[in-house]
């Protein structure tokens, strides 16, 4: 994805900032394989627990790496068949039955594609080097083209869900009740989310939308699909924050990174135990709300804006000392 100057050095700052996570699994790992330099997608899987999957954002190809969140190592790559050549992979979910959705919706552009694509292929029991192939499904929205980096699958419905990516907030699309591979599945926008969202994620349980930003994080109450916002994610300072998933056991959330070497970070759930956040009053609402109640979409951004100021002035103060210089 391309990125304005001023976010640029913004993140350098904020990864300058981030402390490292350790190899600890659940506590948080490093992504160790040279391979993975643009991490934009996590995904806990069930079937083999302790392993995580992500891929690579775009001018990779269709893999997909199991990462043991023990030892931060790739224990298996999978090759996608069948789904031709990917163009920008932001996203990736497990659904009911194992079946691993991965969904090739970022667009550079700005939303200029006409449609983009959603790959399924079955979690492998066994994890080693394979390829295994997916059903491709083409993806359109009901207002036309955007750009996307989050993709969820309800954990007991199966019903697919993306996230649109906008800087001052998207909406929740949802697809049909069954995906089509002969034909375009139109996803409509149904709630609005107050954030510039760059992944999300369905609790094991699927009664918890947790959506993350580059600098922040909503949880909203998903309600049937209803979504009523909670509380604030204790999101920590990325790099370039991209990715976002729960444990299997529902007890913590994991953040990813871009990069090489990335972090996955581990942060509280609302409402668990340490959170502290499910009670407060922006959790529940108050004055100058945004549109899913709670603290504005302002605040969520408030370490963000700090650290955006820091590196302007970062990039300025430089610009200026070399332009005496010249």
């Amino acid at each position: 994805m391309r990125r304005s100057l001023a976010f640029l050095a913004g993140a350098l700052l904020a990864g300058a900032c981030a402390a490292p996570a350790s190899a600890d699994g659940d506590g948080g790992f490093t992504i160790k394989d040279p391979r993975i330099t643009e991490s934009s997608g996590l995904a806990a899987s069930r079937l083999h627990p302790g392993i995580y999957w992500t891929h690579n954002d775009s001018d990779d190809g269709p893999y997909l790496y199991a990462v043991d969140g023990s030892t931060g190592k790739t224990v298996a790559t999978v090759t996608l068949r069948g789904v031709g050549r990917p163009r920008d992979v932001e996203a990736i979910s497990i659904g009911p039955g194992n079946e691993i959705y991965v969904g090739d919706i970022g667009d550079n552009f700005g939303g200029r594609w006409p449609y983009v694509w959603i790959y399924r292929l079955p979690e492998p029991r066994v994890l080693k080097d394979q390829t295994v192939r997916a059903t491709q499904y083409v993806v359109k929205y009901a207002n036309g083209p955007r750009d996307a980096e989050s993709l969820l699958v309800h954990p007991r419905t199966g019903r697919v869900y993306i996230i649109d990516k906008k800087e001052d907030g998207g909406h929740l699309y949802e697809g049909p009740a069954a995906l089509s591979s002969t034909g375009t599945n139109v996803f409509r926008p149904v709630a609005a989310v107050d954030l510039w969202a760059t992944d999300a994620a369905f609790s094991p349980d699927g009664e918890q939308l947790a959506v993350r930003g580059y600098f922040g994080g909503i949880a909203y109450a998903w309600n049937g699909g209803r979504i009523k916002r909670q509380a604030r994610l204790d999101v920590p300072l990325q790099r370039q924050g991209e990715s976002v998933t729960y444990t299997v056991d529902g007890s913590k959330l994991l953040y990813g990174s871009e990069g090489s070497d990335s972090p996955v970070q581990p942060g509280s759930v609302p409402g668990s135990h340490g959170s502290g956040d499910s009670a407060s009053p922006s959790a529940k609402g108050s004055p100058g709300a945004g549109p899913g109640g709670g603290t504005p979409l302002n605040a969520d951004y408030k370490v963000g804006a700090v650290v955006l100021a820091l590196g302007l002035a970062l990039v300025f103060g430089l610009k200026r000392l070399l332009g005496r210089k010249s």
